[in-house]
């Protein structure tokens, strides 16, 4: 008895731990070794075993792609194009570039004329009037630099002038005369590029946080809004959309990020825009869609990315502008749709950005496209079916059966008071 005992509460205590060790226990649970700006994210109120690893983006919601180079051994490539080289700098590394440049090539050449003079021996006949120098007034380094100045800036302001008797200093004049036309038409034209990136433009184009997924003429489709905040319009416009998702072959390959397009209308020409007000761009989910197995279930546990990019000309200034955005799984909700914008005013539409990245949510079936399109095949249903007209019917079957068990149970309240009125009686 006592030994049935003592196995009786070894059992509970063993028990007892593993059940601890199951819920609260460090050890029993095997955290995935996780980088250092994903632990950093992570908060720290949540416990470890619901822990879930972050969705890192491939291109960030305004537009910049988060992928950066490194180990390039073959640098000199960025040397053969110099000026693209020069235009992607920030500005105050291309500034400095500029500064410095002139002030190189205005040294370099005042070195020139001081040695010129130098060798000449203009600096020993400084005060004899029958001397003629290479250039005038010329009496030290400080006096052949600002000659430098005036010569390749073309100031002239008459004091220093260089004479005939110098040829050497004819020849440097010429090549100074050019050189510094090449430097400055480089260094002017690159700032001039600089300035006029339609980078800036691009921040004006906007798109909605969230992209949505649901009915649309009895089709499931997935949905973003794009719009642009301008009144100067962006002509030629049009959209692309692609999938970014790792995949392995049926070979064992594994290729990651591996870039799907998605249909945006090109085949109809849905995907070229008249952007004047808010528009909303509608991707069907069919066949060939990549979404055609997805689930609302499923769609949380996907690792996938939609990266969407807006292209079309200025108008002011005819350059191509670029805007891009991406959705991760936690940005695609399902079952909704966009709050409309545009409203009929007086002479005018107006549209409301306030209400731009507004949502509401709709009936839309949790079920995949595959799976609508075999249950509408079964049904012997055409695919363009809707499948919300289908819900409400099997809705008001189901409130014909409740009105009928309803009209059951009065009629059999009916029978029961007549029994009891007949044994009253």
């Amino acid at each position: 008895m006592t030994m049935a005992k003592l196995t009786e509460s070894m059992t509970n205590v063993l028990e007892g731990d593993s059940m601890d060790q199951d819920v609260e226990s460090p050890v029993a649970i095997h955290q995935p070794k996780l980088p250092k700006q994903a632990r950093d994210d992570l908060p720290r109120h949540i416990s470890r075993d619901r822990t879930k690893r972050k969705i890192q983006r491939y291109v960030r919601k305004d537009g910049k792609c988060n992928v950066h180079h490194g180990n390039v051994r073959e640098t000199y490539r960025y040397l053969t194009d110099i000026f693209t080289t020069l235009v992607d700098l920030k500005w105050r590394f291309n500034l400095l570039i500029f500064v410095m440049v002139y002030t190189v090539t205005w040294l370099f050449f005042g070195m020139i004329w001081w040695l010129i003079a130098y060798i000449r021996g203009d600096m020993d006949h400084i005060e004899d009037p029958s001397w003629t120098p290479c250039v005038t007034n010329l009496n030290g380094f400080v006096s052949a630099f600002l000659f430098s100045i005036e010569t390749e800036t073309t100031i002239g302001y008459g004091y220093r002038v260089i004479t005939d008797k110098c040829p050497e200093g004819i020849i440097l004049l010429l090549i100074q005369s050019v050189l510094g036309s090449i430097v400055n038409a480089f260094m002017v034209g690159c700032m001039f590029v600089k300035i006029s990136q339609p980078k800036k433009r691009a921040e004006t184009l906007v798109f909605s946080t969230h992209a949505v997924i649901s009915m649309r003429d009895g089709k499931l489709c997935l949905m973003f809004r794009v719009g642009d905040l301008r009144n100067s319009h962006i002509v030629e416009a049009s959209i692309r959309a692609k999938l970014i998702k790792s995949k392995q072959t049926s070979e064992g390959e594994f290729i990651p990020l591996n870039q799907t397009d998605i249909n945006v209308g090109y085949y109809t020409g849905d995907d070229r825009l008249f952007l004047v007000s808010p528009l909303i761009i509608s991707h069907e989910i069919n066949q060939q869609s990549p979404f055609w197995e997805i689930s609302k279930a499923q769609l949380p546990k996907e690792e996938l990315e939609i990266v969407v990019i807006l292209e079309g000309m200025v108008e002011a200034t005819g350059m191509t502008c670029q805007a891009r955005s991406s959705y991760v799984t936690s940005e695609i909700l399902w079952g909704y749709r966009f709050t409309p914008v545009l409203t009929l005013e007086d002479g005018f539409y107006e549209v409301d950005y306030n209400s731009f990245h507004e949502t509401y949510e709709t009936s839309t079936p949790s079920l995949s496209a595959k799976e609508l399109a075999e249950l509408a095949s079964r049904a012997e249903l055409p695919l363009s079916w809707s499948v919300s007209s289908k819900l409400n019917q099997h809705a008001e079957l189901e409130t014909e059966e409740e009105e009928k068990n309803l009209e059951e149970q009065t009629e059999r309240n009916g029978d029961v008071a007549k029994l009891e009125n007949e044994s009253k009686v």
